[in-house]
């Protein structure tokens, strides 16, 4: 059988479960396992930073991985390469938080931290997600890069910030957006172009609105039964559920494992 390069988004797909209490279905890993086995590539394909995921990556048994929604991939366990945001855009956008009384925070660096300039950022999303930095006299302006930026409002105040529109964004939490990299389809070419694949080999699996980005025409895309009826319209096939051997199915269905 031709090689296939196979990504899996976690969280509905490959997991069940909230992060933090989340489980692999033991269909889901005798999957990934028999594919391994036939010789594919297997690859998870997150929207969290490389830091974020490095040890989830491992935790569920791959060595491969699109982070930072597409702009990072590891092959093997090392990473080949990252890409931050684009930095003019991200100094606007801070600007204007700043001239509007946004709270605001962003990520310089591949770690699990952010910087802030004071606490309200904490003190208004008591979020725990990754370490929030205070900095006296913060100034993203001497950091050369920025990966990621935090706005914490509640939605539609977002729509205030007209150079917002300008970057690519999503909102997880009800008191704060990320300001991320959204495009899991740039990632994966970059992997694919790196190993000498084909596009037409790759086989994507995903269940949310940040998978839309990655269910693209040039290769197969599998939709979760769970998945949002928009990523369905976009699948090339739609599967059972992930707690319901949604990944295994699809997989004997197509005949990539027996």
């Amino acid at each position: 059988m031709k090689k296939k390069y196979f990504f899996f988004d976690i969280d509905g797909t490959l997991a069940v479960g909230q992060p933090g209490n989340q489980y692999i279905p033991a269909s889901t890993k005798l999957a990934i396992e028999k594919l391994k086995e036939q010789g594919h590539f297997v690859a998870i394909a997150t929207g969290r930073s490389y830091a974020m995921a490095v040890n989830h990556m491992r935790d569920l048994g791959f060595e491969n991985m699109v982070s930072d929604g597409g702009n990072g991939i590891t092959i093997d366990g090392k990473l080949i390469d990252i890409r931050p945001l684009d930095y003019d855009k991200c100094i606007r956008l801070i600007d204007e938080c700043r001239e509007k009384g946004f709270i605001w925070a962003f990520s310089p660096d591949n770690e699990t931290r952010r910087l802030a300039p004071d606490h309200r950022f904490y003190d208004f999303t008591h979020d725990i997600y990754m370490k929030t930095e205070v900095k006296d006299h913060l100034d993203p302006r001497d950091y050369k890069q920025i990966f990621k930026v935090y706005i914490a409002c509640l939605a539609p105040e977002e729509e205030k910030l007209e150079t917002l529109k300008e970057l690519p964004w999503c909102r997880f939490h009800k008191e704060y957006l990320f300001v991320e990299p959204g495009d899991k389809s740039v990632g994966i070419k970059m992997m694919v172009d790196h190993l000498n694949g084909q596009y037409e080999d790759v086989v994507v699996f995903g269940d949310e609105k940040n998978d839309l980005s990655m269910f693209i025409d040039e290769w197969t895309s599998i939709a979760m039964g769970n998945a949002i009826a928009e990523l369905k319209a976009k699948a090339t096939y739609v599967t059972d559920d992930c707690d319901k051997d949604g990944i295994y199915n699809a997989c004997r269905h197509f005949g990539w494992i027996k």
